[in-house]
C-alpha cells in the first residue's frame, strides 16, 4: 500500500486546494501519472503517483481545503487488498478499466469526447480539455497538436493556435479573440450595457492574498529618486558584446537585484519574516520578482542565494526564470523561499506606484520607468543642468517590524550603489 501525500510546498504555504481529481477508486494508475490538481495562492501543480497501482482510496473531493503531509490517496500494487476492497473486485474494476481504455479511439457518434491521455501517452490539462470540450475540438484533432509545454505538453496557447488555424478558413480570428470567445461562453453574463466575467482561479487566489497581506501588515511606502545614467550608459555599451559572448539579453533587473542584495547585507533586519511576537532573521537572501503569466496574471520566480551570483550569473537566472514563466514551465520550486520582492513598474511606462507586501516577507521594493529629465550636477567647479536618466525607486515595509528609519535608510542604500554603479565593470 502505497499513501500519495500533498507534500510541502514552499515557505507560508500551509494547504492546497483540490482543483481536479484525474482518478477514481478502482482505476489503474502509473508511476509519475497525475492523480490530482491542486493549487496554492502561488502556482498549480499536479500531485503524482510513485508508484503502478489501483487507487483504493481518494480521501478529499474537489474544492476540499488540504493540508500539507496529509494523506490524498492510496494506491495498492497488483495482488495487495485493502480493508473493504477485496481482490475481487479489484479484478473487475481492472477489466472495466482496460475495456475503457481498448475504446480510446472513439466512434463517430462519440467523435467529440476528450480524454485525460493521448495514445502517445501525453496527459491533458484541465484546461486544455475544457477549452477542447467547450471548441468541439476532437481528441483526433488534438493528437495532431504539437505541444510546447513542459515535456511536449499541449498547452492552452498550442489549441488556440489551432483553433486559429482552423478559423483561417474561413474568418481571420486572432487567439486573442478566440481565447475572449471561449471565456465568454462558460463565464459571462452579459446586457446591453454590461458584461460580468467570473475572476479565473488564479485572479482570485491573488485577490484574497493582496487582501490578506494589507490585513497582516502596518504598509508604509517610501520613495527615493535614482540617478541611472552610468547604468544606462554602461548598458547600452556592453548589451551586444554579452548577447554574442554569452547568449543573454542583460537587463536592468540584474543591476537592480545586486543592489538590493549588497544593500540587505548592511540591513538584515529587512530580511526577515513575522511569526506573532517573533522575528525570523533569513541567512539567505532569497529575491522574489514579479513576471507576468500568459493569462495577465502575476507570478513571483524567485533567485535562491542571490548573494552568492555574479552579475553574470544574476543575468542567467532572471533571463532563465522570466522565460520560464512566460511559456508556463515554473515548478513550485521555483516560486517558493523568497526573502525579498522586486516588481518593475517600468515595464508598463509607469513612474512609480505603492507595491503590497508579498507576504511572509516584510518588505517590496518597485522601479518605474527611467526618464530623461533635467537635473542640477553638483562639481567641484559649481552645478550646474544637464540632462540625466531618472527613476522613482519605492518601498512598501511591514512597520510592525521596519520602521520608517530602517526603511528609508535601506531604500536610500539601493539608490546609492545604483549611482555608484562602476561604469568599467566587466560582466
Amino acid at each position: 500500500m502505497t499513501e500519495i501525500i500533498l507534500p510541502a510546498m514552499g515557505e507560508g504555504i500551509i494547504d492546497a486546494t483540490i482543483t481536479k481529481i484525474f482518478k477514481k477508486v478502482g482505476d489503474k494508475v502509473e508511476v509519475d501519472e497525475p492523480v490530482v490538481e491542486v493549487a496554492t495562492d502561488k502556482v498549480d501543480s499536479e500531485i503524482v503517483s510513485p508508484v503502478d497501482g489501483i487507487i483504493s482510496e481518494i480521501k478529499y473531493k474537489e474544492g476540499d481545503i488540504v493540508e500539507i503531509e496529509q494523506i490524498i490517496a492510496i494506491v495498492l500494487a497488483e495482488g495487495e487488498k485493502a480493508a473493504g476492497f477485496s481482490s475481487k473486485k479489484l479484478k473487475v474494476l481492472k477489466i472495466e478499466k482496460t475495456v475503457k481504455e481498448s475504446s480510446f479511439v472513439s466512434n463517430e457518434n462519440e467523435s467529440k469526447t476528450v480524454f485525460h491521455k493521448l495514445s502517445n501517452g501525453q496527459f491533458l490539462s484541465p484546461l486544455v480539455r475544457s477549452i477542447a470540450k467547450q471548441e468541439n475540438i476532437s481528441t483526433a484533432d488534438l493528437e495532431k497538436i504539437q505541444g510546447t509545454g513542459l515535456n511536449a505538453r499541449i498547452t492552452k496557447e498550442d489549441v488556440l493556435r489551432f483553433l486559429q488555424k482552423k478559423s483561417n478558413q474561413s474568418n481571420s480570428q486572432s487567439p486573442d479573440e478566440i481565447s475572449k470567445k471561449i471565456s465568454s461562453k462558460s463565464n459571462a453574463n452579459t446586457s446591453d450595457n454590461f458584461e460580468i466575467v467570473e475572476m479565473d482561479r488564479m485572479r482570485s487566489l491573488i485577490a484574497d492574498y493582496m487582501i490578506e497581506s494589507k490585513r497582516v501588515s502596518a504598509h508604509v511606502t517610501s520613495f527615493v529618486e535614482v540617478d541611472m545614467t552610468n547604468i544606462v550608459n554602461w548598458r547600452n555599451r556592453v548589451k551586444e558584446q554579452v548577447l554574442a559572448r554569452e547568449g543573454e539579453k542583460i537587463t536592468f533587473m540584474p543591476i537592480f537585484i545586486d543592489a538590493i542584495v549588497k544593500a540587505l547585507k548592511e540591513f538584515p533586519g529587512v530580511n526577515v519574516s513575522v511569526d506573532g511576537k517573533n522575528i525570523i532573521y533569513k541567512k539567505n537572501i532569497n529575491v522574489g520578482m514579479a513576471a507576468a503569466l500568459p493569462t495577465g496574471n502575476l507570478i513571483v520566480p524567485v533567485i535562491k542565494n542571490a548573494d552568492k551570483l555574479s552579475l553574470l550569473g544574476l543575468t542567467k537566472e532572471v533571463n532563465d526564470l522570466a522565460n520560464r514563466a512566460r511559456n508556463n514551465k515554473l515548478q513550485a520550486t521555483d516560486i517558493t523561499g523568497g526573502t525579498f520582492t522586486i516588481t518593475n513598474m517600468g515595464t508598463f511606462g509607469n513612474i512609480t506606484g505603492t507595491p503590497i507586501i508579498n507576504q511572509p516577507e516584510v518588505a517590496i521594493l518597485a522601479v518605474g520607468a527611467i526618464k530623461k529629465k533635467p537635473a542640477v550636477i553638483e562639481t567641484p567647479n559649481g552645478d550646474f543642468i544637464g540632462i540625466r536618466q531618472l527613476m522613482v525607486m519605492s518601498m512598501s515595509y511591514d512597520h510592525r517590524v521596519v520602521d520608517g528609519a530602517m526603511g528609508g535608510m535601506f531604500l536610500k542604500k539601493v539608490a546609492d550603489y545604483l549611482e555608484k554603479f562602476d561604469k568599467n565593470t566587466v560582466i
